[in-house]
């Protein structure tokens, strides 16, 4: 039996499988914008979901949940070629793909953010000056200016040292989902169907957007409203 909270008027997280959630939500999908880094398919050891489906059938999952609806914007964070495979299976160009970037002692030091129906606008983002000992950027920094948001963002991990770890074993940067929900267009639901530690939702509630997130797991979905209260 699935369960929910309302944590304040925009924000809500429900506990649940998405596939058994989205089809009996009451809204307008004109209006929705999925925003999720979902499972791997990595063979990550959580305790209520199988991480090592058949690739096919766990491509197929995913366009079930992200293209349900017909014509559903999304956006996703995945290794490339995965991506690659997704784009192939449901017949959808990205309209764009940001490159985010880690050091790390992993195989892997990169993932990208693509956006499928919507178009994100990097005018709406910023981040720090690469250069900030430069006279002229000293200047425009006095003035309050930053710098804008460019499609490559070197953005750390989260690690066990980090003070936004929670318990989630695979956690997201606040950063990240930050930037990609600042670019997205505005007055749309954003909707995260694998919520995880609640990430999404921490940046929609600081960008004072419209959040649902669903999280089968309940020690995931009891981590992501602690976060969110």
């Amino acid at each position: 039996m699935s369960k929910s909270i309302t944590i304040m008027s925009k924000i809500e997280v429900i506990h649940g499988d998405c596939l058994k959630i989205l089809p009996d939500l009451k809204i307008d999908w004109n209006q929705v914008i999925f925003v999720s880094d979902p499972p791997y398919n990595q063979n990550y050891h959580y305790s209520k979901y199988k991480d090592n489906l058949p690739e096919e059938e766990y491509l197929e999952m995913l366009a079930d949940v992200f293209l349900g609806r017909s014509g559903t914007k999304h956006v996703l964070i995945h290794y490339p070629e995965m991506l690659y495979k997704y784009a192939y299976l449901i017949g959808v160009f990205p309209e764009r793909v940001v490159s985010w970037v880690y050091n790390s002692n992993t195989p892997r030091q990169h993932r990208d953010i693509v956006f499928f129906n919507v178009k994100p606008d990097f005018k709406k983002g910023s981040q720090p000056y690469k250069n900030p000992n430069d006279k002229r950027i000293k200047a425009r920094i006095e003035s309050g200016k930053t710098a804008k948001l460019y499609d490559w963002w070197e953005i750390n991990q989260v690690k066990n040292v980090s003070k936004e770890k929670t318990e989630h074993p695979c956690q997201i940067p606040e950063k990240v989902m930050y930037n990609i929900i600042s670019i997205l267009p505005e007055n749309y639901t954003i909707i995260d169907p694998f919520c995880g530690a609640g990430t999404t939702g921490v940046a929609c509630k600081e960008l004072n957007r419209d959040f649902i997130g669903i999280e089968m797991d309940e020690k995931y979905f009891e981590i992501s409203k602690n976060r969110l209260l």
